[in-house]
């Protein structure tokens, strides 16, 4: 039982992690699969029956979860025009670990979003449509070194199915990247599964596994990432 139990666990790890590496013709070591982890936590506070705020900091290893990749601090405003239809903003200060190249250390970058999305209701299944324009720069660079932002359009479709006397609802979502600008193209596939569990009324963790894949690259990477975000969720007293 123990040796089979070995085996099953070695077969997981190289599948989430895989090999890390290969050899490009130019000689370098390009990573082409790895395995992430990404843990967070959020704050957010109901204004009122239109107007949610949300503060949330996260923290995301690479290289097998070895390494920091970066950590953020995020600020979320989202605005109900109907109970289908939502507008927000995204404000995020990143601190970047560029560990490839010569030059190697934290990088401070800014990016900030709009996004608005459509909900409804299809009897025990909610689905979800979300467009996002993001634009990211990095700071503190010289007029010489300073680069365009990286914008980005993204477009998520996500569902919610309410599983009678189930307290583990099932998330399933998809989401696509496509850089604006120069060069228009589409960059990255996103699908993920996941499930919230409630700890109090105000509180709750989500848990998902998140497989990520990049597009028109010559040595596309895939990336298995598992996620973990605790939320506390506050309301604005009733005078």
């Amino acid at each position: 039982m123990k040796r089979k139990l070995t085996i099953l666990t070695t077969t997981l790890l190289l599948f989430l992690g895989g090999v890390p590496s290969l050899i490009a013709q130019s000689g370098e070591y390009i990573t082409v699969r790895d395995f992430e982890t990404w843990s967070s936590a959020s704050l957010n506070y109901k204004l009122n029956n239109k107007v949610d705020i949300g503060l949330g900091q996260e923290l995301r290893l690479k290289d097998n979860s070895s390494i920091v990749d970066k950590y953020f601090t995020n600020g979320t405003i989202d605005y109900k025009l109907s109970k289908m239809f939502t507008i927000g903003t995204e404000l995020r200060y990143i601190r970047f670990n560029d560990n490839k190249g010569n030059i190697q250390g934290y990088e401070n970058h800014f990016r900030y979003a709009l996004h608005t999305s459509l909900e409804h209701d299809i009897k025990r299944l909610i689905l979800k449509y979300r467009l996002q324009y993001q634009s990211q720069n990095e700071l503190g660079l010289s007029s010489t070194e300073a680069v365009d932002p990286t914008q980005k359009l993204r477009f998520k479709i996500g569902g919610k199915y309410n599983i009678p006397k189930w307290k583990l609802d099932p998330r399933l979502s998809f989401e696509i990247y496509r850089t604006l600008g120069t060069v228009n193209d589409f960059t990255k596939f996103r699908m993920t599964l996941g499930t919230k569990v409630k700890i109090k009324k105000s509180s709750s963790i989500k848990l998902f596994y998140r497989m990520e894949k990049e597009m028109n690259e010559l040595y596309p990477k895939t990336t298995n990432i598992f996620g973990l975000n605790y939320q506390f969720n506050l309301k604005r007293k009733k005078k």
